[in-house]
């Protein structure tokens, strides 16, 4: 089964229905087929960051979510790590030019690391590295 990165903008627009992106990030997945999705520690770390101020009922549904991906045979959570952290932090001092997070760079090491190409995501930083953005706005 091919597999396709999962980042986090991704994950956002699926725990958000009136997300501006969760009808063309449902649309790439879709349009994946059966797909192995692979995200990271740091990037579920930093999904639970970006809805941490949304309340009681989001913050609940937000670790419902994370506990769901955590178990889900069809996602799999590559462990955050001082080896990962490391390496994310050689490329993020590697691309002083740029404005990757700390979570891109481990995400990109990631990706490398396991022969991954596509990232469902919105963020332009992976085109930068060469890699396949899966949501777009215009479809594919």
């Amino acid at each position: 089964m091919r597999a396709v990165f999962a980042d986090t903008c991704y994950w956002i627009a699926i725990a958000k229905p009136n997300d501006s992106w969760a009808v063309p990030a449902k649309r790439a997945k879709e349009d994946s087929g059966p797909v192995l999705l692979v995200t990271t520690d740091e990037v579920l770390t930093e999904f639970l960051a970006a809805l941490s101020r949304g309340g009681p009922t989001i913050r609940r549904a937000a670790a419902q979510m994370v506990r769901a991906i955590l178990e889900n045979p069809n996602v799999k959570v590559v462990p955050q790590g001082r080896d990962s952290f490391l390496d994310g932090l050689k490329l993020y001092e590697e691309r002083e030019d740029k404005e990757y997070s700390l979570t891109d760079c481990v995400s990109m090491n990631v990706m490398r690391s396991l022969s991954i190409h596509e990232v469902l995501t919105t963020d332009h930083h992976f085109q930068q590295e060469g890699l396949t953005v899966l949501i777009r706005k215009d479809g594919p």
